[in-house]
């Protein structure tokens, strides 16, 4: 089987076409990163639509696959102190959809977030 869905689903966040992206997920998507995890495709599209309000731009910079478990390594680059960011994602996709999602990333430049969490202005 072919990663395509997870092509598609990085193309459409960057054009920023939430829609295109969300129709590459399943409704059971399990996404594991360093700050959330989420069980449901809606969950973690709102958490990403929210963060992409940061986000000036993704370039991928790698991508391969082995059967239906894929990686993308992109450079994310924020107008924030994080600056760009190196983020690597693998993922799976059962029946033609990105079933599930884990992101690894370096989350010391992301510190200015943890702290608005806390104090509770995200």
């Amino acid at each position: 089987m072919s990663i395509t869905p997870v092509t598609r689903f990085h193309e459409a966040l960057r054009r920023r076409d939430f829609a295109a992206a969300r129709a590459e997920l399943h409704e059971d998507l399990a996404f594991r990163g360093p700050f959330d995890e989420f069980e449901r495709a809606d969950d973690y599209l709102g958490a990403l639509e929210q963060l992409w309000g940061v986000v000036d731009s993704v370039e991928t910079r790698h991508v391969s696959s082995n059967g239906d478990e894929g990686v993308v390594l992109y450079d994310m680059t924020t107008g924030t102190p994080a600056g760009t960011q190196l983020i690597c994602e693998w993922y799976g996709v059962r029946d033609g959809k990105v079933a599930w999602i884990r992101a690894v990333f370096d989350t010391a430049p992301f510190a200015f977030l943890r702290e608005a969490r806390a104090a509770g202005t995200t």
